[in-house]
């Protein structure tokens, strides 16, 4: 969901004037029940395990307790505005950074409105335009808590796989190793050859073995890809083996003619390791 103005936001979701004046029109007799409409909440939610692990301490719950209280008073003061709107995506970024999943959330969200529906029967205020108004408002709420949620979490996940991208190890003195697992492109190609030529330099590395029997998909621009790291690692003088051919990869290389001849091959990491201790002037002595 993109960013938007608060006006933006209740034009995108058709939450009038009217929509919120309806909302704090019954905000006199809802507000003074907040507490004990939360207690409520969380004498249910705490009996099921699930919720439950997530909360610690008495203390814990209180605060949480404190938060809820302000949301909800927010909510029914009905006044969307800029702050409103950062307000909501606050709380999906707490929630994404905490880690607290997303099922929890809507459960959350299931039961407030089953609370409060049954406050307006209590209070002998429901009616079809609070109902509307109040699945409106809440349908903007959840919406910007989700797709702020979303954010965080895919932020951290390509951090996460930025960081495991490239996993570049030392096997042995001036033997580096590095597996590739799913797709090769363009940006992690980039990411690739950099961690690779500074590793390089900074272990004086003269052999790298780059194991390719976790690649989604082989095809001239994986393969263009393998051959700029290979030659951007000869020019470190630093020989690029690479290893992990499948029958199947192997295959497809003869098919569509790829040229890979620049580069050392081997079908297993055990012939791969082989020709690096010999580049390197080493050997395996018997025991």
């Amino acid at each position: 969901m993109q960013t938007f103005t608060a006006e933006a936001y209740k034009l995108h979701f058709y939450i009038s004037e009217e929509t919120l004046g309806q909302i704090r029109s019954v905000s006199p007799q809802i507000t003074p029940q907040l507490p004990q409409l939360i207690d409520s909440f969380y004498e249910r939610m705490l009996s099921h395990r699930k919720f439950a692990a997530y909360y610690e301490s008495e203390a814990q719950i209180e605060h949480l307790k404190s938060l809820h209280l302000r949301y909800w008073q927010s909510f029914w003061a009905a006044e969307v505005d800029d702050r409103y709107i950062q307000d909501r995506k606050r709380i999906g970024e707490v929630h994404a950074r905490v880690g607290l999943p997303m099922d929890l959330y809507y459960d959350g969200i299931i039961l407030f409105s089953h609370l409060f529906k049954a406050l307006f029967r209590q209070e002998k205020i429901a009616s079809f335009d609070l109902l509307s108004a109040y699945d409106e408002l809440l349908n903007l709420d959840t919406a910007l808590v989700v797709d702020r949620y979303n954010s965080i979490s895919n932020e951290v996940l390509e951090l996460q796989n930025a960081s495991l991208s490239t996993p570049v190890a030392q096997i042995w003195e001036e033997i580096l190793f590095l597996p590739i697992v799913g797709i090769m492109d363009s940006k992690r190609s980039k990411d690739i050859m950099e961690t690779v030529l500074g590793q390089i330099a900074e272990k004086q590395a003269k052999v790298f073995i780059l194991d390719i029997s976790g690649v989604a998909i082989m095809d001239t621009a994986v393969a263009n890809h393998l051959l700029k790291i290979s030659k951007a690692s000869r020019l470190m003088g630093c020989r690029c083996i690479l290893s992990g051919i499948s029958p199947a990869v192997a295959q497809t290389i003869v098919e569509l003619g790829i040229q890979l001849d620049e580069i050392e091959t081997s079908g297993s990491m055990k012939e791969a390791l082989t020709s690096a201790f010999e580049i390197s002037g080493l050997r395996i002595a018997a025991s």
